[in-house]
């Protein structure tokens, strides 16, 4: 009688498989005034590293007084993931991550004046940079992923801040 030995590997992060991500999350220290979301769509490479591109919007209050002044960034980004480590089974997935941002910075919603005649000098604008990111993967179902993860933003042309500290949650969806 003749026996084989099969291993069965879950098909997790083929090449070419794509996911849809939704993440929602905090800016700069848990500030309680800022929160940041975002949506992207992943494409796995040999190796288990990953493309992603997406876009984002990141609403921050500055506090003035007795005002509050909203900004608010509208970016899309690409880059590349690069798995640094992963279990056996294939659920547990820590990636590093570089992207490339750009988008526009919206100021108090492009008014000037205050409500005590003061005048905001930072203007709206298009801004450049670059993201660094570390993320936890881990799979649910085959389909399924719930993520969580830190990035540092840096945005030279930025008028308020040049630096972005992120913390976030979220949910992938393989879709192919």
């Amino acid at each position: 009688m003749l026996t084989l030995a099969v291993s069965v590997q879950a098909q997790r992060r083929l090449p070419g498989q794509q996911g849809l991500q939704a993440t929602v999350g905090k800016v700069d220290k848990f500030d309680k005034s800022s929160v940041h979301t975002g949506v992207a769509l992943s494409q796995f490479t040999k190796n288990s590293h990953q493309w992603k591109f997406g876009a984002e919007y990141l609403h921050k209050k500055l506090h003035y007084r007795i005002q509050s002044v909203p900004v608010e960034q509208f970016t899309v980004e690409g880059g590349y993931y690069r798995t640094l480590l992963s279990d056996g089974s294939k659920t547990f997935f820590f990636t590093a991550g570089v992207s490339g941002m750009a988008g526009y910075e919206l100021v108090n919603r492009d008014r000037s004046l205050l409500y005590d005649g003061s005048t905001i000098l930072s203007k709206s604008k298009f801004l450049f940079g670059d993201v660094f990111s570390f993320e936890v993967e881990t799979y649910i179902f085959d389909q399924i992923i719930l993520l969580t993860g830190f990035r540092e933003r840096i945005l030279p042309g930025s008028t308020i801040n040049k630096f972005h500290s992120q913390f976030y949650a979220g949910v992938k969806f393989i879709i192919n």
